[in-house]
This record gives C-alpha cells, sequence and structure tokens, in this order.
C-alpha cells in the first residue's frame, strides 16, 4: 500500500482548526481519520475545524463520556463520527461499539486515541499525530496510507 507523509505546524489553536476546516471541506464520505496525542495536544480542536469545514450542523466536542458523537450534514445527509478512543482497548472493545460498522460505511470517521483500537483499523486512513512543539506551537505529522488517503493529504499541499 503505498503512503506518504507531511509535517505542518500549528501557532496556536485557532490555526489548529484552520487546518481541520482544510481537511473538512475536502472530505467526500468514507475516509477514515486517525487523531493520535497527548492530552491537550490539539486532537478535539483540529476535529471542531474538520466538522466545521465538513459543514457539521452540531457543534463539535468531545465524545469522551458518550464515546461516540455522531453529526449531520444539511446538503446531503452524510455523516461524520466523531469517536474517542482513550477509554477502549483493543479491537474487542471497538466492535463492542460498534466501530466496525462505522468504518464499513460511507460516512466520515475521526477516531482521537486510535493507537487503543489500532488493529481494529483499516489500513486506509490518514493518521495524523500532534505533538507538543512548545506551550502553543504544536507539530502535526500526517501518515496517509491508501489511494484515498494519498488523495486527500496531496490536495492539502
Amino acid at each position: 500500500m503505498e503512503t506518504a507523509t507531511r509535517v505542518a505546524l500549528s501557532r496556536n489553536v485557532a490555526e489548529t482548526e484552520q487546518i481541520g476546516e482544510r481537511i473538512g471541506a475536502l472530505l467526500r464520505g468514507g475516509e477514515l481519520l486517525c487523531l493520535s496525542g497527548d492530552l491537550g495536544a490539539g486532537k478535539t480542536a483540529l476535529t471542531r475545524g474538520i466538522g466545521r469545514g465538513w459543514g457539521a450542523l452540531e457543534p463539535i466536542t468531545s465524545p469522551t463520556f458518550t464515546l461516540i458523537h455522531e453529526h449531520h450534514r444539511a446538503r446531503d445527509g452524510q455523516k461524520l463520527y466523531h469517536v474517542d478512543g482513550y477509554r477502549l482497548s483493543g479491537a474487542a472493545d471497538a466492535w463492542t461499539v460498534g466501530l466496525d460498522e462505522l468504518l464499513h460505511g460511507e460516512d466520515v470517521v475521526v477516531i482521537e486515541w486510535p493507537e487503543n483500537v489500532a488493529e481494529a483499523l483499516p489500513e486506509e486512513r490518514l493518521w495524523v499525530t500532534l505533538d507538543f512543539f512548545d506551550d502553543e506551537t504544536r507539530q502535526l505529522t500526517f501518515n496517509a496510507s491508501g489511494a484515498q488517503a494519498l488523495a486527500l493529504l496531496r490536495a492539502l499541499d
């Protein structure tokens, strides 16, 4: 499977959300976005931007206690699923919450803490690692695997 990597810097939360908006505007359906990083690194901020760029009707908030938030888009009824894998441990937990059904649909899936369920995820994905560069700045490393994720990454250039 073909892969590619890109790195970007975000100087603040607003820039992280803007990067997310660019990503969200490019999503067509069926994409898997995996957001990895420490607490406070900006995963939910990036998802807020993705939701805004994609056209989510509902506000994007962390699904920590519900595990999965379902968002809708008015223009076509497509859904964006925002999944929090923090409290999940392995493929069995992923299947218990219905992640397998989401991953094989035509909707967009954004997973925070994907490393907790990595063995349950398909290879076709855009994996974004958010690292602390300093107090405000974050380094975002984009790793695309598969044709759909590669096309998305190239469109971001």
